[in-house]
């Protein structure tokens, strides 16, 4: 067994939370989630090449929404299916998944084809839900999981530019070797970096280190792309980032425990939890002191949830039904100093952020609550970064139902994506960053 299969093994035993079983010892003997058999590609290696980007493993990726083109090429282009190296939170090397698609349209902006490393919203932590096999596998309904890939979307839209796309699963969103460590800053960072660095080595790929890369992402994708805009200077000033679209991004996971604990998608917080519990001990201890038994299986069945399960399943639960005090999730932690620091320390504005950033919030998000996102764009102005920064102002949807932090990402994703084309094609912005109010 790999070292890696024998820390998790541990892990397991130690804690209610962290609910997935290391990959199985033989090949043959597939990883089964939910009803949905993970293909065996899903499974690294005992042994990851050394260096982070590269390239372990790929095969072609067959596109669940595809149609012939006049030309020949399939719309809207050829997908390949990667596993790549990255570094985790720990400092220890990870294997992620992810999928490149070479686009059929030509580039015809200024320079080589860029590249677009998209970060997916919120999927779930079952390795069924990942966003790789969402492109595939579009819609999921199987009686057991529920999954829809609502991003491709915005995937074929970047690919119309002639932008080819990398789609990053995170770490340990779809790989069988750990749970998926939800909105874990350093990880989704890292995935996304190191998922333009393995594009370029995808046989045929056409885009090369010259090429100009974007980031973009949503909710979870939003902290996702966020931090890796904070983290390419030091990580992989290799990487020429050129712009960020960060929508609704989750800055301050303490406020954002707030927003999510008893809302539509209040699974979310045992997905949180469960990711913290594997990778923090000072989060592991203070959730197995305080969680009663009724949490204690409700984390392990959101460990395998997509995000149409914790809907159907825990929408609208509250964490103080988990602990065995009746405190909520975010008390507890609040009241224990190293759980606590855990959180401040995925506090997303402490970095200036390299090149331009479009930041979006939808002032009515109750989900990822629009305030800690807006204070993002102001941090990172008193930095001298170049923000421009979008309030999304649309009507009351409903308190707590999901709608007022999913409309923004249809409305706006339109402008997202012409002004992140417009980065790749090295046209100019202006920052806004002196019109952005210092209080809501």
């Amino acid at each position: 067994m790999s070292r890696l299969s024998s820390v998790l093994t541990t892990v397991v035993a130690t804690t209610a939370c962290v609910c997935v079983s290391a990959p199985p010892a033989a090949a043959a003997e597939p990883v089964v989630s939910r009803g949905v058999t993970i293909p065996a590609f899903y499974t690294p290696p005992a042994e990851l090449p050394a260096g982070n980007g590269v390239l372990v493993r790929h095969e072609p990726l067959p596109l669940g929404l595809s149609l012939p083109g006049l030309d020949g090429r399939p719309l809207p282009g050829t997908a390949t299916r990667l596993m790549y190296t990255s570094t985790d939170s720990g400092g220890q090397p990870v294997a992620v998944t992810g999928a490149y698609i070479e686009p059929s349209a030509h580039w015809k902006g200024e320079g080589p084809r860029p590249l677009v490393v998209v970060g997916s919203g919120t999927m779930g932590q079952g390795d069924q839900c990942a966003p790789s096999l969402a492109l595939q596998h579009p819609l999921t309904l199987n009686g057991q999981t529920v999954t829809l890939g609502y991003e491709n979307l915005a995937i074929y839209r970047l690919l119309a530019t002639g932008a080819a796309v990398v789609v990053t699963d995170y770490v340990g969103l779809g790989a069988t070797d750990r749970l998926h460590t939800y909105v874990n800053r350093l990880d989704q960072g890292h995935a996304m970096l190191d998922a333009a660095r393995a594009a370029r080595s995808v046989p045929d790929a056409s885009v090369t280190a010259a090429s100009r890369v974007g980031m973009y992402g949503y909710s979870q994708g939003g902290g996702a792309s966020a931090s890796a805009a904070e983290l390419q200077r030091a990580y992989a000033p290799d990487v020429r980032l050129a712009g960020t679209y960060s929508g609704a991004p989750p800055a301050d996971l303490t406020e954002v425990m707030k927003g999510i604990d008893g809302s539509a998608l209040a699974g979310a917080l045992g997905w949180s939890i469960n990711g913290f519990a594997q990778a923090e001990p000072e989060v592991r201890e203070v959730v197995e002191a305080n969680i009663n038994a009724t949490g204690r299986a409700a984390l392990k069945d959101i460990s395998t949830t997509c995000v149409g399960d914790a809907i159907f399943g825990y929408g609208f639960t509250r964490s103080t039904e988990w602990t065995s005090s009746g405190k909520s999730l975010g008390e507890i932690i609040a009241r224990e100093p190293g759980a606590q620091a855990v959180l401040d320390k995925q506090r997303l504005g402490m970095t200036k952020p390299t090149g331009p950033v479009r930041l979006v919030t939808g002032v009515q998000d109750d989900i990822v609550p629009h305030e800690q996102a807006r204070r993002l764009a102001v941090d990172w102005c008193a930095r001298g970064g170049d923000v421009t920064y979008q309030a999304v102002r649309l009507p009351n949807l409903g308190d707590k139902l999901l709608t007022n932090h999913v409309a923004p990402l249809l409305t706006d994703q339109g402008n997202a994506v012409t002004w992140l084309t417009d980065r790749l094609a090295g046209r100019p912005t202006t920052s806004n960053c002196p019109d952005v109010p210092a209080r809501p």
